[in-house]
């Protein structure tokens, strides 16, 4: 079972926008140095939309072969075409990941049997079991309760990323998590609450810059030790927000490049980060240094 805290993985970048792959396997290292319970390759933080299918394949080779299995590997298989979901999930499962993360369809957004086909499509294409992934800010639409139900029985569908932040729907899917199904949040400011309700952990942007923190969050809260949780959560919080000043991942990436990362910048139609945003983004992180790293 996926649990703790699961960094979604920044993709760095060169000064003339190719993958810096020697920063990749460094950022991974620390990772795994650092608790760093698992990783999502070509998700949103990763900018994956702006990388070439040749970019993706590579990725994820150089991704899984650096990791060799030491902690979980999940790569980002989505698509709003759900043929070229399942050419990815077919890749990536074959390449050796561990998990597929596959996103609810956007801009021709379906209606719930096509949304139930779409997913249930990728999941038979996949030889690695996957994980449904509902952000309706991003996309428009949300998997509806009712569609969980059927997508939890599925046995190739093994949790559901949880990024809606409306706790009410949270607790609504908490009722179809099991061994065979799980809930993740998908949410930095709620992973207490999410947990509480039967989550197993998150998938996180915090953690790129706070992995140590994050992975002692989610041993808390699977140890049941909420009250030290809690305070960590709110220790925790400004940080969490000050990553979602403008666009994931603008601010996360800047975070990084403060802290002497050198991740790089971005690809567009992502642009570097307001100034007046940036500098308040600096201050909080100058004020919160014991919680980094």
């Amino acid at each position: 079972m996926l649990k703790g805290s699961i960094v979604a993985l920044v993709t760095p970048f060169h000064e003339d926008g190719r993958i810096n792959y020697e920063k990749l396997k460094e950022l991974l290292e620390y990772h795994i140095a650092n608790q760093t319970d698992g990783v999502v390759l070509l998700g949103t933080t990763a900018e994956a939309t702006t990388l070439s299918w040749e970019e993706q394949v590579e990725v994820v080779r150089f991704g899984l072969e650096v990791v060799n299995k030491r902690i979980p590997v999940i790569v980002g298989a989505g698509s709003n075409d759900t043929a070229q979901a399942i050419k990815k999930a077919k890749q990536f499962s074959s390449m050796g990941a561990d998990y597929l993360l596959t996103i609810t369809p956007y801009y021709n957004k379906t209606n719930e049997k096509g949304l139930i086909a779409h997913f249930e499509a990728i999941a038979e294409a996949s030889t690695c079991p996957i994980l449904l992934y509902n952000v309706p800010s991003r996309t428009g639409m949300s998997i509806s309760l009712h569609a969980v139900s059927i997508l939890s029985k599925h046995p190739n569908i093994c949790g559901i990323k949880e990024a809606s932040g409306n706790m009410s729907y949270a607790v609504g899917v908490s009722q179809y998590c099991n061994e065979n199904f799980i809930l993740l949040s998908g949410n930095d400011d709620i992973i207490v609450p999410m947990m509480s309700i039967g989550g197993t952990g998150v998938i996180s942007v915090l953690a790129n810059v706070c992995p140590k923190q994050v992975h002692t969050l989610c041993e808390f809260c699977l140890n049941e030790n909420y009250k030290a949780a809690s305070l960590l959560q709110k220790k925790l919080l400004p940080i969490a927000e000050s990553l979602f000043f403008e666009t994931n991942p603008i601010p996360v990436k800047a975070a990084m490049n403060y802290l002497d990362f050198q991740v790089g910048g971005y690809r567009l139609p992502l642009y570097e980060m307001d100034e007046t945003l940036l500098k308040k983004m600096i201050a909080i992180l100058d004020e919160n240094k014991e919680m980094i790293f």
